[in-house]
């Protein structure tokens, strides 16, 4: 596997698209051994698409397409302007409130990133906000992003460790709700050492806080609705996916009355490119995973981590540390698909919590969108705010620092991230 590691690494650094890089260095592995037949790679690419879970990808990514184009995202910006715009640091901060609300509503990081910089960007550079300030707050605030229901780095780690997809959703709250708040203390201290000012002056009304919930009313509701089906017994994982593909057409078509011929074309156009690129990588990944198996890679991994330490705690933090580390060069789907057979056996072993585990797992990978050198969320980001990537880096210190706190906290406290599920689900 040495060979294909360092052909997969080599095949990144040309710039190779990742499911062409995963590909060809996944069928090195049977080039070294002739005597396994060559119709293995085909047969294992077609069985990876035949995983009735992974059918929750391209519903859930639909759905989202479908809720961001139903006019809940202007609703969402109105909520959060009333709940944070009074804080320092003004639109910094109800930019990652607003992170918080759409994490229901697009299950990605980079889409959140993206949207929001060409939401409030342009006005946040307006209001004296540095470029690299505004970008690092657009890009990291989206971290929420995927550990809120309905995350598809939740979807793809649950079915591929046999993991509940259920406790998954849950466990993402109350850590969201953490990262939420490191980040909003990173951001009040930096924008009351440099001045920055409150998007408004007043406290808002008990009306006004009424009139923002009542319209964004349907999004909040949305992640609850899914935990209830799922907890009832009233959906599968998979059909769960169906129903919020039908909730947000409602909402968009009856409630909001935004979803019109032309959005409902431009959101199937979308998902379409949206969900061919995510499961042509989960497909061709599993070229890939079959020589890891063969080769008993987690066995050998097991036992290199094993002998510097066997205690849990110190085991996820050096696996952390190393998600992170790889995370810099690696998109985090990829991590996901491609080390999730790997970590999450030796978790087990010790005793860990496979849900406890997976929360930090996708966290820790999807760290990695906002930083150098390949982070697709930062050069969304400053793409959009033409910031260049050093000035980005640097603003970004802090923000890095909050998020890697917390992850630590979650580590070491994993009764913070199995309170909900454990409470919902037994």
């Amino acid at each position: 596997m040495l060979i294909v590691a360092i052909a997969f690494v080599v095949l990144m650094l040309m710039g190779m698209p990742v499911a062409f890089a995963i590909a060809i260095s996944g069928a090195l592995f049977f080039v070294q051994h002739p005597e396994l037949p060559f119709t293995i790679p085909i047969q294992v690419t077609v069985s990876q698409t035949q995983n009735f879970a992974l059918l929750a990808v391209p519903l859930f990514i639909l759905a989202g397409n479908f809720m961001n184009r139903s006019g809940i995202t202007e609703k969402l910006l109105e909520l959060a302007s009333v709940l944070t715009g009074r804080m320092k640091g003004g639109l910094a901060q109800v930019s990652i409130a607003l992170s918080a609300l759409m994490g229901g509503v697009s299950g990605s990081a980079i889409a959140d990133a993206a949207m929001q910089s060409r939401m409030l960007g342009d006005e946040m550079v307006k209001r004296g906000f540095t470029r690299g300030f505004a970008a690092g707050v657009l890009s990291f605030g989206a971290v929420l992003t995927p550990i809120i229901p309905p995350g598809i780095g939740m979807i793809i780690y649950g079915t591929i460790g046999q993991v509940s997809i259920g406790r998954l959703f849950a466990a993402g709250f109350l850590p969201a709700f953490l990262l939420w708040a490191a980040l909003t203390a990173s951001v009040y201290l930096t924008a009351r050492r440099r001045g920055y000012q409150p998007e408004r002056q007043t406290r808002p009304t008990a009306s006004e806080v009424g009139g923002a919930l009542s319209a964004g009313i349907w999004a909040l509701l949305f992640p609850i609705f899914l935990l209830l089906g799922l907890r009832m017994g009233v959906f599968t994982p998979s059909e769960i996916g169906s129903f919020a593909v039908v909730y947000a057409v409602v909402i968009g078509v009856v409630i909001y009355r935004k979803l019109k011929s032309r959005s409902f074309l431009e959101a199937m156009e979308g998902s379409l490119a949206d969900v061919g690129s995510v499961m042509f990588l989960i497909a061709l990944s599993a070229i890939f995973s079959y020589g890891i198996v063969l080769e008993r890679i987690p066995e050998v991994v097991s036992g290199w981590i094993l002998g510097a330490t066997d205690n849990l705690y110190g085991v996820m933090v050096l696996v952390a540390l190393f998600i992170l580390a790889i995370g810099f060069f690696i998109d985090a789907t990829v991590l996901i698909i491609m080390l999730t057979p790997i970590f999450l056996p030796l978790v087990k072993q010790l005793g860990g919590d496979p849900v406890h585990f997976g929360i930090v797992f996708i966290i820790a990978a999807t760290i990695g969108n906002f930083t150098p050198p390949v982070g697709a969320a930062m050069y969304a980001v400053c793409s959009i705010l033409k910031c260049p990537i050093g000035e980005y880096t640097r603003e970004s210190i802090p923000l890095f620092v909050a998020v890697g706190l917390v992850t630590l906290l979650l580590i070491f406290m994993p009764q913070v991230v199995l309170f909900v599920p454990n409470l919902i689900f037994g």
